[in-house]
This record gives structure tokens, sequence and C-alpha cells, in this order.
């Protein structure tokens, strides 16, 4: 009953996190497109924006230190030294993971930047496969194979909606630049699961939460360096005044940037401890068929046949994977149900034969 009732609770608090993910995975790049659109220029402020949110974490870790500190003292923090390393090393390179995806977003329409991304699912495959041993099904295999080849497809068609006035260069950079940022984010998920499994204390997620303030932390700092050296800080509130939409709505999008990617980073490292880096990378993927439609909706943005093809390929992908881990699932319990009647037969023979 109790082993019921975790399960149960573990999946409410799974769903939680998809949803957080979903709403940063939807949200983020398309106001960070709306950024660019409307006459924004600083990628480096763009991509710092993506984690600078991390001190709202530390909201709920004081409240739950607070409640730690009303019994037996505790410490302030929960992870190890080699916890922090560990997190300080993917938060460095999540931010150089996060300037090569604002550099993608700064130079391709959101529909292809998307599609683009829908890569980082083979990539999370892969490594989760070699990091942690993920299973692999051919069903698993055949979504890979599937979503690599809609961005093959997006690839050898993909300068039919460059925007106007973009070369040629900057275009074909962008589009390499955020292939790199999915190929790295594909190492990122399956590092952060690695960092949970040999933590070598009780994984809770107050510090998942600590984990992600370190990760979130290092990221801001190289971003940051990238600004000073920019220059961005001192570009801010001039860029503000030139705005399109007005001095206040640019500060109000640079919020907006960066609660929703914070909400991003949280549902996906959430969605890593209640499950594991796999499913975080396919819910991601998932999302893509929203992001195209928001794009195409918000932003009129042109979708080809290409991107159609793209596309349907994705959705192939992302069916064929669950199909197969729902046909997993299945089995697993009929092989289960069928040993516990095999147990169970076997312990009344045992207990007929003990009878005088």
């Amino acid at each position: 009953m109790e082993e019921d009732q975790a399960a149960a609770t573990k999946k409410v608090y799974l769903a939680i996190n998809i949803l957080l993910l979903a709403i940063g995975n939807c949200g983020g790049p398309l106001i960070m497109r709306l950024y660019f659109l409307r006459g924004g220029k600083r990628i480096w402020l763009s991509c710092w924006l993506e984690t600078l949110a991390w001190p709202l974490l530390l909201l709920p870790l004081l409240a739950a230190y607070t409640r730690r500190a009303a019994g037996e003292s505790t410490p302030i923090v929960l992870m190890r030294p080699r916890v922090i390393l560990a997190a300080a090393a993917i938060g460095t390179m999540t931010g150089f993971d996060d300037y090569m995806y604002a550099y993608g977003v700064a130079r391709l329409p959101i529909s292809t930047s998307a599609l683009v991304i829908a890569t980082q699912l083979a990539f999370t495959a892969g490594f989760a496969f070699v990091l942690v041993r993920q299973r692999f099904t051919a069903y698993t295999v055949n979504a890979v194979v599937l979503l690599t080849l809609g961005a093959v497809v997006l690839g050898l068609h993909s300068s039919g909606d460059r925007p106007e006035g973009e070369t040629s260069r900057e275009y074909l950079m962008g589009f390499f630049l955020t292939l790199a940022a999915a190929a790295l984010y594909g190492l990122i998920l399956p590092l952060v699961e690695l960092t949970y499994k040999r933590a070598k204390q009780a994984l809770t997620y107050t510090l998942v939460l600590e984990i992600q303030v370190v990760i979130c932390f290092f990221a801001t700092v190289v971003l940051t360096v990238g600004m000073i050296v920019n220059k961005d800080f001192q570009a801010i509130s001039r860029e503000a005044k030139e705005y399109e939409l007005g001095e206040t709505k640019y500060y109000v999008v640079l919020v907006g940037i960066a609660i929703f990617w914070q909400c991003f980073f949280l549902g996906a490292i959430g969605v890593i401890f209640y499950s594991s880096s796999l499913l975080s990378g396919i819910v991601i993927t998932c999302l893509l068929p929203v992001t195209e439609l928001l794009a195409v909706v918000f932003y009129h943005e042109k979708f080809q046949a290409e991107k159609g093809i793209s596309l349907f390929l994705s959705i192939w992908g992302f069916v064929s994977y669950f199909y197969g881990d729902i046909k997993h699932n299945i089995m697993m319990k009929k092989k289960q149900h069928k040993d516990d009647n095999v147990q169970t037969e076997e312990t009344q023979l045992a207990d007929q034969t003990c009878i005088p």
C-alpha cells in the first residue's frame, strides 16, 4: 500500500516537472525570438538571461533548510565537494551551450531552430547509453534515426526560410551552432543523471535543487564574462530606448526570458530526478509540434514542405519511442505477474509438503 502511494506521489511530481519543462521549452524560444525580432541584437545578453533567474531557487531551499533546522542540527548545504565540482563543470558547459543556442535563435526562425534542436534526442540517447547504461530497444533506435533524418532533410533545404537581410554565412552559422548546442545539451542531460547516480549520498529533491543552483551559477558566471567583454551591460539602456515595443516592454521581455528558461532548466532536472535523462530529452522533443505551431501563429513564419517532412519524421520518432516503451512495460508487468504466480505456487507446494 505504501509502495503504491509512493509511486503515485512520484508520478504527480513527475507530471509537475514535465509541465514546468513544457512551459519553459515552448515559451523560452518564443520570447527570446521576440527579443530579436523587435530590435534586440545582443546575443550575450539573451543567453545570459537563460540562467540569470537562479536566485529564485534559493526560496524553496531556504524553506527546506528551515524545516530541517527545526529538528536536529543540519548543514546548510547538503552537497558534498565532489558533487559541487561536478555541478560546476556541468554549469560551465551549460554556459557555452546557452551561447550557441542563443546565436541560433537570433539567426533562425523558431520553426527551423526547433526542428534542429530535435536532434538533441539522438545525442541524449547515445550519451545516456554510454554514461548511464540506458536501456535501448529497436523502437528507441528507430526514434533516434527518424529524428536525425528529420534534421538532415531540414539542413539540405534550409536556405528557403532565411530571414530577410541575413547573409547565407550568418544563417549557416546559426544552423550549425544550434546543432552543436543540441549535441552539447544531449551530453549535459546524461551527465546530470550520472552526477545523481554517483553522488554517494542520499538523493533528495532538495539536493537536486542545490545542484541546479550551482549549475546555473557557473553558467551565469561564464556568460557574465562574455557580457563584460562584449560590453553588453553598457548597451542595455540604449537598446531599451530603441526597442520597437517600447522601453517598458523591453524589460518585460528580458524578465520573461529569464523566468521561462528557469522553468525549462528546473523542469529538465526534475524529470531526470523522477525518471531519466532520456525521458527529459523525449519530452523536449515531443513539445516540438507545439513550438512549431506557436511560431507560425504568433510570428507568421513560413512552413515549407521540407519542414513538414521533418516534423512528420520527428512525430513518427516520438510515437515510435513511446510505443516501444509502453510495449516493454506491458511485457515486464506480465513477466512480473508470471513470476509472482510461480513463486506463490512454489510456496503453497512447500507448505503442503511440510504438513505431517
